[in-house]
């Protein structure tokens, strides 16, 4: 089983050491930051896994991090935790897409639970990659077939609305199954909607 890494971004060295050498008894492999922009520096070039984020931060702040990460694309699940914290600060973090929002000091249980849970997000996120990359290498067509499919449109009409050939469309809904990497219909539908395919856009699959 591959051990899950957390990157923890803290500027407290202290209580960064303390805490990194909690989660690696844990069974966590912990890589540490002590800003945000250091985290920047190398975010690109990370593997997945869990961010656990100090909101006050020396420069640019955590939900400040949270909002470039977005803005570049790059998803991690984020645990906040900060010494001190009120309810707008904490729903605006989880509005942005945060796991959890921890007021130090955080109860070792707590914690484990936290991170456990961005583990399965760590895991959603892989899987979301990898369609995502299916997605990219369909043409434009087998992505519009795959949209009327899903909907629950035969052949018959989708031949008539795309002004093509039953025979083509049967040809391009093969195909999508084989890049979606599928075996059945049903299967489809579910990682279609459970993944929100549909929400990737043509300059999504460019990029």
């Amino acid at each position: 089983m591959t051990m899950q890494t957390i990157y923890l971004v803290d500027n407290d060295a202290s209580g960064c050491h303390k805490l990194s050498c909690f989660l690696e008894n844990a069974g966590y492999s912990v890589r540490s930051f002590p800003s945000a922009e250091s985290f920047l520096e190398q975010a690109k070039d990370l593997a997945a896994g869990v961010m656990l984020l100090d909101q006050h931060l020396a420069g640019m702040s955590g939900m400040e991090l949270q909002a470039e990460l977005t803005n570049r694309g790059m998803h991690f699940p984020i645990i906040f935790f900060c010494g001190q914290a009120d309810l707008q600060m904490s729903v605006k973090a989880i509005k942005g897409g945060a796991i959890n929002f921890l007021v130090k000091p955080v109860k070792n249980k707590v914690l484990l639970e936290s991170v456990r849970e961005g583990t399965l997000h760590v895991g959603e996120m892989q899987i979301r990659n990898v369609l995502r990359n299916r997605y990219v290498n369909m043409t434009n067509r087998e992505r519009e077939v795959m949209q009327h499919v899903v909907a629950g449109m035969s052949s018959k009409n989708i031949a008539k609305l795309l002004s093509i050939t039953e025979r083509t469309v049967e040809t391009h809904r093969s195909r999508v199954m084989i890049k979606m990497g599928v075996k059945s219909l049903p299967e489809l539908v579910r990682i279609y909607y459970k993944y929100s395919i549909y929400g990737l856009s043509a300059s999504e699959s460019a990029a």
